[in-house]
């Protein structure tokens, strides 16, 4: 008799079990998760992001299980070629015809604000990790995505603050002629400006660039004391390089590296990068939990993560914690649900969701080590101080975002 109840409570509770399962699938669209990954695969920014950044998507997907309650969860990815029509364009495909839940990556910000109005426009959901435009969850925010890792308001309030703070006080901006640079030039003109420098002149050129020898000439025949980068990906790498070959450090003027990031130093070399001043969203070196992780990506790529690419990680997780909580993949739920939980991971210190779309959470000023103080291939900065999450972004009493209740 004894067996026979033992027998008969297995079984209910097996049922029980099932029935649960069962009713958490059918919350799922089409019984998975599909989650679409766009970036520059192939050009300007394929180191900072590109398949280094689906492979911490897929290193997510795998320490969360592979599934979600109950559903299996599936990656398609994409090349948008840095081409606002061309991302737009394959995201309207995915969500037509593979009923796409979620599309993550973006990195160039024109590319970002096409897909995401797409995303809008069809109730979808978007997690930003690459792009850096400020004006993602300001002028152009939804309350169809959040932006993830930086924007170019902690860049300039970090770095360019910290230069004008060290004697940097006229300043000739090298600009990228697109969102990302127009919106970063914006800032740092603001910032400089609000600590008593000056912006003394300027030039924008076309994204991308390989030959930067006329601006690089115009920036050292200003005068200025510093010419800030407001560019990113290989076009620094070319800046920078053209600044050494045409002698602009060594005649007395400064670079000042606005988004700088660490596959750009390692690709450069501390000889001509050392004491380069950065802002940060995170470092692989930064303590244990961030070597860990650092670690087991390198086993797989064989180069130390990005910024960018451990935001990709970060950003699936909390996706897919949010899904499983709240028992559903209905995009507008989701994001409610990720707004509700916080972010503390390897990644994110003190992260949290805002109203406007933004993930705050804790950004660094940093420093290039000098190659004598480097101790093996990938140390390369040493993290000068926090700038905590609340002053690190643009403060919503200055939002023309409008989620924002001012």
């Amino acid at each position: 008799m004894t067996f026979i109840k033992k027998a008969l409570t297995t079984s209910i509770a097996l049922a029980t079990a099932s029935a649960m399962a069962t009713t958490a699938q059918a919350n799922m669209s089409d019984s998975e998760v599909r989650i679409g990954y766009l970036a520059d695969m192939s050009g300007t920014y394929r180191d900072l992001a590109g398949p280094g950044g689906l492979t911490a998507m897929e290193m997510a997907i795998e320490d969360f299980g592979g599934t979600v309650n109950g559903a299996p969860i599936m990656v398609l990815s994409a090349d948008d070629r840095n081409s606002a029509d061309v991302g737009a364009n394959t995201v309207r495909g995915w969500i037509d015809q593979d009923n796409v839940d979620m599309v993550g990556g973006l990195v160039a910000s024109s590319v970002t604000i096409a897909v995401t109005n797409v995303i809008e426009e069809n109730d979808g959901l978007a997690l930003v990790s690459g792009s850096a435009a400020s004006s993602i969850t300001n002028e152009h925010c939804t309350p169809n995505h959040i932006h993830w890792v930086y924007d170019t308001y902690p860049l300039a309030h970090g770095t360019a603050k910290a230069v004008v703070e060290q004697g940097g006080d006229t300043w000739f901006m090298l600009t990228a002629d697109y969102a990302f640079g127009h919106s970063l030039e914006a800032d740092v003109t603001k910032v400089v400006e609000e600590n008593g420098g000056e912006i003394v002149g300027g030039v924008r050129h076309p994204f991308p660039t390989n030959d930067f020898s006329s601006y690089i000439l115009q920036a050292q025949s200003s005068g200025a004391d510093i010419i800030g980068l407001a560019n990113a990906g290989s076009d620094t790498v070319n800046a920078i390089t053209t600044a050494s070959q045409f002698g602009v450090t060594q005649s007395g003027q400064q670079l000042a590296g606005l988004l700088i990031f660490l596959n750009d130093v390692h690709a450069m070399g501390l000889q001509a990068t050392q004491n380069l001043l950065l802002t940060t969203g995170w470092y692989w070196d930064m303590d244990e939990q961030s070597r860990e992780w650092a670690e087991r990506y390198y086993e797989r790529m064989e180069r130390m993560p990005t910024m960018v690419q451990a935001g990709v990680y970060s950003s699936t997780m909390h996706y897919l914690k949010a899904i499983e909580e709240a028992g559903t993949d209905d995009p507008e739920t989701v994001r409610a649900q990720m707004a509700e939980m916080p972010i503390e991971d390897f990644f994110a210190r003190n992260g949290r969701i805002r109203e406007d779309g933004r993930m705050v959470h804790d950004m660094y000023l940093a420093q290039v080590k000098t190659p004598e103080e480097s101790t093996g291939e990938w140390d390369l900065y040493e993290i000068l101080s926090t700038i905590p999450a609340e002053e690190a972004f643009r403060p919503l009493s200055e939002s023309n975002c409008d989620l924002v209740q001012n």
